[in-house]
This record gives C-alpha cells, sequence and structure tokens, in this order.
C-alpha cells in the first residue's frame, strides 16, 4: 500500500475538494492565514506560555496542510479536529478544517471512493471526537464515516493500514485497530449500541486477541479507547500502562516520544530517548489523565511545567520525528496532544461542562 504522500504532488488535481479561489481559500484570506514555518528543534522557547498561541499554531499547520496538500494526514489535520475544541472551536479555522472533512465524506467518497481504508477509520475517529467535543450531537456524515469503516473492516477484524515505516501512526496495523475502537466510543448518542458497530467491535476484539500491543504506545492507545467503551483492558493491564508511562518521566518532567516503543529509523540514525519533547509529553500526559491519574498527582503537575516551559515562539512544542530529520510533521500532532493534555488538566477552565465530564477530569 501506497503512503500517504506519495500522492501529494497530485492531490489537488485528484479530489477537486477545494478549487482555486474557492470558499477555503476566501476564508482563509479572511483569516490573514499564513503558512507556518517549518518545525526546527532550535526554535526559541517562547517567553510567555499562550494556549491562544497553540491554536494559532494548529490552526495555521492545518489550514496550510490542506490547502498545499490537499489531502487528510494523521500527523495535522486529523488530530487537530480532536484537539482544538479543547482551546475552542469558535473560530473561522475549526469551520474549514471541519467543513473540508466533511466535503471527503459527501463529495469525494460518493463520487470516487476513499483513497485507502486507513482514510475512514481515521476521518471517522476525527469527526466523532470533534462531534463530542463540540455539538456532543452524531452528525451524519460522522455516522456515513463511521458505518463505511464496517465495508472495509478485513475479516481478521482489522484493517489495511497505511505502513510507511512513520511510527508511531503509519507504521502497524494495530495503531488503525484502535482508532476505530477509540471512534466507536467516543461517538455520541450511542453509536456503540448500534448494531452495526456491535458486530463490527466484536471482530475487533478478536482482531486484538490475536494481535496484542507490541509496545507502551499500542497499550496506551487500548488504554484511550477503554477510558470510552471499557472492556479493552484489564485492570491490572491498565495499571501497568499507566506504572509503565510514569516510570518513563524524565527528570524534566516531560517524555521521550521514542521511550514508547523500539522504532527504528528510516535514516538509519539513533533515536533520541534521552530528550523530552511534544508528543512523549503531552501524549503521556493525555494518557495518564484519561486513565484516571488525577490532575494534581505530581508526576501530572511536573508534566504540566514542562509544557508551560518548552512551548516554542510559534506556539508548537517541537517533537523529533522518529524516521528522518527533515520535515518533523509529527510536532504537528504532538502539539495538539499537548493542547489536550493542558485542557485535561484543567488547564482551560472555560471548557464545555460536558466535554469536562466525558473526559473525566471535572472536579478535580
Amino acid at each position: 500500500m501506497k503512503c500517504f504522500f506519495t500522492c501529494v504532488a497530485v492531490c489537488a488535481a485528484l479530489l477537486g475538494l477545494v478549487e482555486p479561489g474557492g470558499a477555503a481559500e476566501e476564508t482563509s484570506k479572511e483569516n490573514k492565514f499564513a503558512s507556518p514555518d517549518v518545525n526546527l528543534k532550535d526554535e526559541p522557547i517562547t517567553r510567555q506560555f499562550s494556549l491562544d498561541a497553540a491554536g494559532r499554531f494548529l490552526d495555521a499547520a492545518a489550514l496550510d496542510w490542506q490547502k498545499t496538500k490537499n489531502c487528510c494526514s494523521c500527523h495535522t489535520n486529523y488530530p487537530y479536529l480532536y484537539a482544538r475544541p479543547a482551546i475552542s472551536s469558535q473560530v473561522a479555522a475549526h469551520d474549514e478544517v471541519r467543513r473540508y472533512m466533511e466535503e471527503l465524506v459527501s463529495k469525494r467518497w460518493n463520487k470516487e471512493g476513499p483513497r485507502w481504508d486507513a482514510e475512514v477509520v481515521a476521518t471517522a475517529m476525527a469527526l466523532a471526537l470533534n462531534d463530542t467535543a463540540t455539538t456532543g450531537k452524531l452528525h451524519p456524515h460522522t455516522k456515513t464515516a463511521l458505518d463505511r469503516m464496517w465495508t472495509v473492516q478485513r475479516k481478521d477484524g482489522g484493517w489495511s493500514w497505511i505502513n510507511c515505516g512513520w511510527p508511531p501512526m503509519e507504521s502497524d496495523d494495530h495503531y488503525g485497530a484502535t482508532l476505530a475502537a477509540i471512534a466507536v466510543g467516543a461517538a455520541p448518542e450511542g453509536y456503540a449500541k448500534t448494531e452495526a458497530a456491535r458486530k463490527g467491535m466484536e471482530n475487533v476484539r478478536r482482531y486484538f486477541q490475536a494481535n496484542p500491543p507490541q509496545n507502551l504506545h499500542h497499550k496506551a492507545m487500548l488504554l484511550w479507547a477503554d477510558s470510552f467503551q471499557a472492556g479493552w483492558m484489564t485492570k491490572a493491564e491498565k495499571k501497568s500502562c499507566m506504572d509503565d508511562l510514569l516510570a518513563l518521566q524524565k527528570a524534566d518532567g516531560g517524555w521521550a516520544l521514542a521511550t514508547l516503543g523500539d522504532w527504528k529509523r528510516g535514516d538509519k540514525g539513533e533515536q533520541d530517548r534521552d530528550t523530552s519533547d511534544g508528543y512523549g509529553t503531552g501524549f503521556s500526559l493525555f494518557i495518564l489523565r484519561r486513565g484516571g491519574v488525577a490532575a494534581n498527582d505530581p508526576a501530572v503537575q511536573r508534566g504540566i511545567a514542562w509544557l508551560k516551559s518548552h512551548q516554542r515562539e510559534s506556539g508548537r512544542w517541537f517533537t523529533r520525528s522518529l524516521t528522518n530529520d527533515k520535515k518533523h510533521y509529527i510536532t504537528h500532532i504532538g502539539s495538539a496532544f499537548a493542547v489536550m493534555a493542558l485542557a485535561a488538566c484543567g488547564e482551560r477552565p472555560a471548557l464545555r461542562e460536558t466535554n469536562q465530564q466525558k473526559s473525566g477530569t471535572s472536579g478535580e
């Protein structure tokens, strides 16, 4: 299976979702949209932590990606939809990205079909989490994407994923199966109770029984799924996962993504397992909170302190690519997880009460 980005040069011509001079481009101009600078390890640390700056970076990265690539990606505009509401969904950029993904489902899929099975699952998850964080209602296009997952599910209960050797999102089928479990569990209005979802999830359980998690990142993703719909992990497995995450916390309070798995670099170099980064810290904190670790836990507080003291001037949190030292696009989803972790720890008081209750963070 080809990777998402082998088609980048021709995506705009093939997809036709946003025409030159169309509504999305006009909205971007109205928002004074500007492409973000490249992700650099040596970008200066900001003098003043700002969630609003993080939101502006996420806006710019997502809009730039869909404008220049005309694609959806696991590292940029998909995580944008489930992270942006943690700051605020009441911005034009959020509406534009949401509209783009809805048109992927309602227009492109109807005309040409999805490009890959992975696109169906990733889209369903992004829309479901976004529905939960915004309206609390299951949007018709979200249901369409969720229902379509079952039409491309394999007999073994998994999905044929995009295995480019770009961990942790595009390197194994296990990641795709956990996205599907999260999508169903998070979907509002009892979608998980529908006959299609129940049958599909039974098959996913068979897949996980035959394909247990191979690294801590796999386990953490399963814990995320279990936080929406119990039964993916036992109590002992959840405790073990959280204990393992806590054991990997660095002396500076952060986590390093490379310690969550045993991934080999495409450039044959060495992984940086010593330096805390945005993805490792944001993801680990978010999962710990989903698992029930209190926001005032000393380890969580040290992690929050790391995030607040390591934001870059652009609003992002840098994460080195696990594959090569080129674009470091994993910084985008790492920044999304940083925002989600901060929100889950009560660092955004204006969050909707229903969203706090859904994430299990209220009252702590």
